[in-house]
């Protein structure tokens, strides 16, 4: 089946094959588009809806893989047309999810000797991509450019491309969003854990590969765990989930060989902690919710 349904609400169905719905939210990213998804996701999965094989929510759209032989496609699509109404209908939305602090040394010497390697598929040949950053956000400095990064959190739009990336989108009015348009080029090579960022959207490479997101930095401790070695992936191999918030922490050599150590004997864990996401306050006063965001590290 590969014609669109009826459009009925504001999102888009359409079937891909035999074994996948797609809903397009919306057309482009925001916050609310993304709540959307996150929350439509969050209560079909606790529906535990026997033959949905997984729920993917990305920066404004679902998509959910079923087994047609178990759940037919029309029942599947008045199921998800429900959660959309009272995804549409929650008068105060919420969403229960976690911040996480990710130690970064921003201005590394592995970032910069691969951006060194690529610069003539970059828009600025001479310096680096820090230098590069900033000019296009019209600051006076690299280091003015890696403070407006790490001051405000980010929201995990989404975790793909390649397995445990996250996708994040700051948590500050749109005015005052950094925005770094990608490589001209796409390099061949990116070192794992670097920092990344394409247009408004900040990443953590999660293994190393090719790539074409501005480089700032490298993250200290994995996002993906295979083996499943550290605390943090007892319950999966991704660490990321839809719905996080990261508040960067910038460190320098020594705190990240001191992260690496604790990552090489088993016993890194990241510093995390519950919070609530009140996307009416994120809308409303995004200075006070980041606050009441960052204030719950203070506890941990």
């Amino acid at each position: 089946m590969t014609e669109p349904t009826t459009l009925e609400h504001a999102a888009r169905y359409t079937w891909g094959g035999d074994e996948f719905l797609f809903v397009e939210i919306d057309e482009a990213m925001s916050l609310r588009a993304n709540f959307t998804s996150n929350a439509m996701a969050a209560h079909l999965a606790a529906d535990g809806v026997a033959g949905v094989i997984d729920i993917c929510p990305a920066n404004a759209s679902l998509l959910v893989r079923f087994d047609p032989d178990i759940l037919p496609h029309r029942e599947l699509e008045k199921r998800v047309r429900r959660i959309e109404r009272e995804v549409e209908g929650v008068a105060h939305p919420t969403l229960a999810t976690r911040v996480v602090e990710v130690p970064v040394w921003y201005d590394d010497p592995y970032t910069g000797a691969t951006g060194a390697r690529f610069r003539k598929g970059h828009q600025r040949p001479e310096g680096n991509d820090l230098d590069f950053a900033a000019e296009e956000n019209n600051l006076a400095s690299a280091g003015e450019f890696i403070e407006r990064h790490h001051s405000s959190p980010w929201l995990v739009s989404m975790v793909g491309f390649v397995a445990g990336l996250p996708f994040m989108f700051q948590l500050v009015p749109e005015h005052e969003q950094l925005e770094v348009p990608k490589y001209l080029s796409p390099r061949t090579d990116t070192p794992a854990l670097s920092v990344g960022h394409g247009g408004c959207f900040a990443c953590i490479y999660s293994v190393r590969g090719a790539g074409g997101y501005q480089m700032f930095g490298i993250a200290a401790a994995p996002i993906f765990d295979p083996a499943r070695r550290l605390p943090d992936f007892s319950d999966f191999m991704v660490f990321f989930k839809p719905g996080d918030i990261v508040k960067f922490k910038p460190i320098d050599e020594s705190e990240y060989l001191r992260i690496q150590a604790e990552v090489d004997e088993g016993s890194f864990t990241y510093r995390q902690a519950s919070v609530v996401f009140d996307l009416e306050l994120a809308l409303k006063d995004p200075a006070a919710h980041n606050r009441q965001i960052l204030e719950a590290l203070n506890g941990v």
